[in-house]
This record gives C-alpha cells, sequence and structure tokens, in this order.
C-alpha cells in the first residue's frame, strides 16, 4: 500500500474500531475506498478489532465480494445460477475467457476480469451478465461479442 492508502485506511480505521461488529463494514468501506482489500491491512485490523489475523483472512476469504487483488479495468460478471445455466452461461462464460484471453478469475494485464458470479437477480432474462456494473439479459453469443468489442473501443 502507499501512503495515501495507508492514510486513508487508518481514518477508516478510527471512525470503525470503537464499533461492535466493525469487521465486516470496515473491509466494506476500504474497498469501496480502495478498489480492493489489500492483504497489508490484516495486522492493522487484526490489532486494532483485538481478532487474530486467521479471523480476519477468514472473514475476507468467506466473502467472495472482497477483492484481494487491484480490480481490473473492465470486469465481466457471468451469472452461473440454474436458469441462467440452462439458457447457455457456461458458453457465455468459455467465450468470454477465450475472447479475452483469460479465465475466470485473472486478470493478465489489469484490464479485464470475468468472475462467475450465482444470480444476478434477472433469472426471467437468463443468461445475464454484468458488464462494468451494467446487467444484461436474454445475451447470446453473439450480444455478448458486440458487448466486449464496444467496451474494447470505449463506446
Amino acid at each position: 500500500m502507499n501512503e495515501q492508502q495507508q492514510q486513508v485506511v487508518a481514518a477508516l480505521l478510527a471512525t470503525w474500531q470503537h464499533q461492535p461488529g466493525a469487521l465486516l463494514p470496515l473491509l466494506h468501506a476500504i474497498q469501496d475506498a480502495l478498489g480492493w482489500v489489500p492483504e497489508d491491512v490484516v495486522p492493522q485490523l487484526s490489532q486494532a478489532l483485538n481478532l487474530s489475523r486467521a479471523e480476519v483472512v477468514g472473514v475476507i476469504s468467506f466473502y467472495h465480494d472482497f477483492r484481494t487483488q487491484p480490480p481490473a479495468a473492465h470486469s465481466l460478471r457471468v451469472c452461473m445460477a440454474e436458469s441462467c445455466q440452462v439458457a447457455g452461461a457456461e458458453a457465455l462464460s468459455a467465450l468470454a475467457g477465450q475472447q479475452l484471453g483469460i479465465r475466470e478469475g485473472e486478470t493478465a494485464d489489469g484490464q479485464w476480469q470475468v468472475r462467475l458470479v450465482y444470480c444476478l437477480g434477472a433469472c426471467a432474462c437468463s443468461p445475464a451478465l454484468q458488464l462494468d456494473g451494467q446487467l444484461h439479459v436474454q445475451v447470446t453469443p453473439e450480444r455478448l461479442t458486440q458487448l466486449l468489442a464496444s467496451s474494447r473501443e470505449g463506446v
């Protein structure tokens, strides 16, 4: 973490450390501020909240929405819930990986990341995905190709 990030974490710790049950809200606040939860914060959180490092790491690793690496510039979240799977989500995930040259959860150059998620709340319009926070429904392979191309071009 750089000095500015350390100052942000210190300010958040000062705000939250005396609140009961502060770990989850504090982790969310750190991720909202920095875009991720650096592993450097674990000892600080542990000491400030009187928790073991294992407890802090356990919470971070249990909740899949906490990122422990800086986020990629573009995020593609493919819904893998039952209705989306039946409607072809696995093929969409494979196509995205092929077109972007990465596997789920990876980011080769910090530009793209594909994550599999379980339910985007659009079951009636499967398959669904979220590209850079925007929900897209009834996505076909052709539509996914268009979405990725538009995002690459900055459209």
